[in-house]
This record gives C-alpha cells, sequence and structure tokens, in this order.
C-alpha cells in the first residue's frame, strides 16, 4: 500500500514538472510571437496569426502581470518574462519534492 501511494505522488510530482515546462515553453512562444509581429513580419488581418497571439496573450499575460507590477522596464525592455519563467520552474521544483517526500 505505501509502494502505492509513493507510486501516485511520484506522478504527481512528474506531472507538475511536466506541466510548468509546457507553460514554460508558452510563455517562450509569447515572448518570440511578440518579437517577429513587432519586427513586421505579421500577416495583415490574418486570422490564424490573430488567433494565435490572442491564446497566447489570453494564457501568458495574466502571470506576467504579477511580475510587471514589481519590475519596472528597463529602456523598453521587459524582464518579467525571465523572472515569470525563474519563478515558475523554482516552485514547480519545490512542489514536485514536496509532494515526492
Amino acid at each position: 500500500m505505501i509502494l502505492a501511494s509513493t507510486n501516485v505522488a511520484g506522478h504527481i510530482a512528474d506531472y507538475v514538472t511536466a506541466l510548468a515546462s509546457v507553460y514554460t515553453l508558452v510563455i517562450i512562444a509569447y515572448i518570440l510571437t511578440n518579437l517577429v509581429f513587432a519586427a513586421g513580419l505579421r500577416i495583415p488581418y490574418s486570422r490564424w496569426s490573430d488567433a494565435i497571439l490572442g491564446f497566447l496573450r489570453e494564457v501568458c499575460e495574466p502571470f506576467l502581470r504579477l511580475f510587471r507590477r514589481f519590475l519596472p522596464s528597463f529602456g523598453g525592455l521587459d524582464f518579467s518574462p525571465i523572472v515569470a519563467i525563474i519563478v515558475l520552474q523554482l516552485a514547480a521544483r519545490l512542489l514536485a519534492s514536496a509532494i515526492r517526500s
């Protein structure tokens, strides 16, 4: 019985780690699409590019907004995604290690 609960805890910890990794990739995709679209490589009035950017914005902005409150922009550079990814990965590792123990 103890082995089964340890196995379940390990699976949950792996799920938390994988979820944090996927969300990190989504944040990176959001940053890259914003850079590409800001460079003018966006097709005007394109539904798919609007859909992609809209989805990424709705998924990433609430989390990034938490860090933008505390971090000022430095000459137009936004460091909130970097801090958000670091905090997300640290929190996922702490949570996974707490679940496993």
